[in-house]
């Protein structure tokens, strides 16, 4: 069976930057995901397209196929009373939006009472390698194409 829309794909992953790894999956903890609805970055989806189980493949994925260009009209200067806790520089932190959605951002700089944070993704302007294997493909059940994702074993939570 290859990948296709809508087929469930599980897969052993690990995601370079410049020669460091950056991200990888855990052995005997595969990436599942459901393929054709933008569960994983678009380069790396259209690259699994058609792959079967057992297939390796590495993959580079340029910046507006990954995570977008870097945008500095994203760099904010924030007020340090935003911030509940000691502020550190280089952590990730969380914004609510105004729709409810959340937003991470990380902080750049603390400048006394002025805090400099960036909403671009980290990843955002760089150019990603994935070292991927595709260890089984499977039809999606009608609950996960419902849902828009794949569900792990036991893995679910219903509201």
């Amino acid at each position: 069976m290859n990948i296709t829309q809508d087929k469930v794909v599980e897969l052993e992953y690990t995601l370079t930057v410049d020669g460091e790894v950056i991200d990888q999956s855990e052995g005997g903890e595969p990436l599942v995901y459901l393929h054709g609805h933008s569960n994983i970055i678009p380069g790396l989806e259209r690259a699994l397209e058609g792959k079967g189980a057992g297939d390796a493949l590495q993959v580079t994925v340029a910046p507006e196929d990954g995570y977008g260009e870097r945008d500095e009209d994203s760099v904010e200067d924030l007020s340090r009373e935003d911030f509940e806790d000691d502020v550190e520089v280089g952590a990730t932190y969380y914004a609510q939006s105004e729709d409810g959605s959340v937003i991470p951002f990380t902080v750049l700089a603390v400048d006394g009472e002025t805090v400099q944070v960036d909403f671009n993704p980290p990843l955002a302007g760089m150019t990603l390698n994935f070292d991927v294997k595709v260890l089984s493909v499977r039809d999606a059940t009608t609950e996960e194409l419902d849902h828009g994702h794949a569900h792990a074993e036991g893995d679910h939570h219903h509201d």
